[in-house]
């Protein structure tokens, strides 16, 4: 059932209402029937059947009293005399009275005997009596049956007549009188015990069928219910279990994948408000910092600090510096909003990896020799080597990391080392440092947006939190892939591989589909 349609559910019911309470009322009837008539022949000794569903009451009242017939019949013929003695007539008549029947008894015209105590309805009951020797003819009004005539009126009833001659030769005849206006009580009682079992059948049915309907739509729809009021009240902590495969299972299960990406929205909401609070508390550190510095050497030199030329040149690189480092920091903000709204600007073209390469470490080294950090630049691939890229953005990426690094150089001369291998159908690229190293525990996350490791939340270097997760998400765009790998107090390395331009292949390829 838990499998049906609901379409299917509402025939179904139909069926339960209709055709089942009338198949098995049917059936109960049938029993019933069978057995008050079993019943009903064994108590009155009768000879034939009875069918109770015929709707012929004359039938009945006919069997209950044949027996009767035949033992009067008998008797008159050997032994008319005993229909004048009133003894013998009680008898009679007290038997008949057990078959819901009464004996009247006629000489020339004239009742000289009646069972039945209404005398002003038999009087005008015996003026409908057919005459002595009128069995075969019409009279009165009346229709002959087998064995008796019905006489129509105001009250119905089966006559059966018997006509005879006294000792003395005057004409006789004997009547059972039968009202059929009325039923057995055998039959009224059957017929009371089918309209209760009919309401029974009818109750069960609807009680049944209630307790389905109940349990297939009406429950999962209460759950449905209550489910969207805890929505409304803002509680998505729970779940929608609903078993059925129907259209209203369906429909919770929708309602509970809604639930589950609206907890995952809230929960991406809490989440987003933590980060840009963190990510505002970081901005503000880093801002802070080198104007902070900018200020104090803006001071040194208005103050006359600075007397000499050399430290004049040393604090106006030192703002320059910081003032560079405030402007990546605007740079990657800016590139950030483009992340979280996904209009990254990319223009790739071929770009010769060599030359691309070494003009970027040229750019980064002036600045690296400004702060007194050695660059190291080492190729190892051919001078013809090419990829498809956004040139300007794996500038970004280049110079993300070496910043990144930079952050972290604790030694005091600090080293950063920039490698290009050729790996097959790949080039990759290698930058390392010999900073301060990252727990095996982080390397897993520096990627991911605003996490900051143990070490860079103490550290007065701190950082947004962006600049490799900019660099995660670019090189993905390129089709790339980036890892790091560290040594706690010896450095980190950060590796990132770019498919190589398969220019001379696919020339290659184009010429032996020529021939």
């Amino acid at each position: 059932m838990g499998l049906m349609k609901l379409k299917t559910r509402l025939a179904v019911a139909f069926l339960t209402i209709t055709i089942v309470p009338m198949m098995l009322f049917y059936l109960m009837a049938v029993v019933l029937s069978n057995y008050q008539a079993k019943s009903f022949i064994k108590e009155y000794d009768l000879s034939e059947p009875v069918d109770f569903f015929s709707g012929n009451s004359m039938q009945i009242f006919n069997r209950l009293t044949k027996r009767s017939q035949e033992d009067i019949r008998k008797t008159l013929d050997k032994n008319p005399g005993l229909y004048s003695d009133k003894e013998y007539l009680d008898t009679i008549n007290a038997e008949l009275k057990n078959h819901y029947a009464y004996l009247v008894v006629i000489r020339e015209d004239a009742i000289i005997y009646c069972g039945d105590n209404n005398i002003m309805e038999d009087e005008a009951l015996c003026a409908q009596l057919p005459h002595f020797g009128a069995m075969k003819s019409e009279t009165d009004g009346g229709i002959y049956l087998d064995g008796g005539i019905y006489l129509d009126g105001e009250s119905q009833h089966l006559i059966k007549r018997m006509d005879f001659d006294f000792p003395d030769g005057e004409a006789g005849s004997a009547f059972i009188i039968s009202n059929v206006d009325d039923l057995v009580p055998e039959v009224k009682s059957m017929l009371r015990e089918m309209l209760i079992l009919g309401a029974m059948i009818l109750v069960i049915a609807g009680i049944a069928l209630t307790l389905w309907v109940y349990r297939s739509i009406l429950s999962p729809l209460n759950k449905l219910q209550e489910a969207t009021k805890k929505i409304r009240d803002g509680n998505l902590e729970f779940t929608l279990e609903v078993d059925a495969d129907d259209e209203i299972g369906q429909l919770c299960q929708d309602f509970e994948e809604m639930r589950i990406r609206l907890r995952e929205n809230a929960d991406e909401k809490v989440q987003y408000d933590k980060d840009n609070k963190e990510l505002i508390s970081n901005i503000s550190h880093d801002l802070k910092t080198p104007i902070t510095a900018i200020k104090g050497y803006v001071e040194g030199i208005m103050d006359g600090v600075a007397s000499s030329p050399e430290r004049l040149d040393k604090y106006i690189r030192t703002i320059y510096n910081k003032a560079n480092d405030m402007d990546r920091l605007i740079d990657e903000l800016t590139f950030y909003s483009k992340i979280d709204t996904n209009k990254i600007p990319y223009t790739f073209s071929k770009i010769n990896v060599a030359r691309y390469f070494k003009d970027c470490v040229d750019e980064v080294g002036l600045d690296m020799e400004a702060r007194g950090i050695e660059l190291g630049y080492f190729n190892y691939v051919d001078e013809d080597v090419v990829v498809i890229a956004d040139a300007e953005q794996m500038k970004r990426v280049i110079n993300n990391i070496i910043s990144n690094s930079v952050k972290y150089l604790d030694k005091k001369k600090g080293i950063i080392n920039i490698r290009i291998k050729d790996v097959g159908d790949f080039i990759q690229v290698e930058i390392e440092d010999n900073g301060k190293g990252i727990a095996a525990k982080d390397i897993p996350n520096i990627f991911d947006r605003f996490y900051r490791t143990d070490s860079s939340r103490n550290s007065s270097q701190g950082g947004s939190g962006i600049g490799l997760s900019i660099v995660h998400k670019i090189i993905e765009d390129h089709g790339g892939r980036i890892w790091a790998t560290s040594k706690e107090g010896i450095g980190t390395e950060i590796h990132f591989v770019l498919r190589k331009y398969q220019e001379v292949i696919q020339d290659e390829q184009d010429t032996d589909r020529g021939r």
